[in-house]
């Protein structure tokens, strides 16, 4: 993983991410966005193990639903939003180029 890519997942996921953590998930993974979603589905698998509204009549009330709300808005742009190692629009045009190739067979048949 370059300086680019991780400065990438530490913009998507927060500062206080690990760095270690994260360059083991790459080599695993080999996409900076596969990272990220793992480490974010992680954090909502958290939540979603815990109640999200506690109540103590009359001391305190404690509501986590806006943060998983926010964990599935935060998955969801990371899905949408251009990762430093995808292919470049260059790379896609010319692996479609290479799909529509016809190969033809050099002898006739009478």
């Amino acid at each position: 993983m370059d300086e680019f890519q991780r400065s990438w997942l530490l913009a998507q996921l927060g500062p206080d991410t690990d760095p270690a953590d994260l360059e083991r998930r790459y080599f695993r993974l080999r996409s900076v966005r596969a990272v990220a979603l793992e480490v974010l589905g992680e954090r909502r698998a958290k939540l979603l193990a815990d109640p999200l509204k506690v109540t103590v009549d009359g001391v305190v009330t404690m509501d986590l639903q806006e943060n998983l709300r926010g964990i599935e808005r935060q998955i969801e742009q990371v899905r949408q939003t251009p990762a430093p190692d995808d292919p470049s629009e260059e790379d896609e045009a010319a692996e479609a180029v290479m799909e529509v190739t016809w190969l033809s067979s050099t002898h006739r048949y009478r």
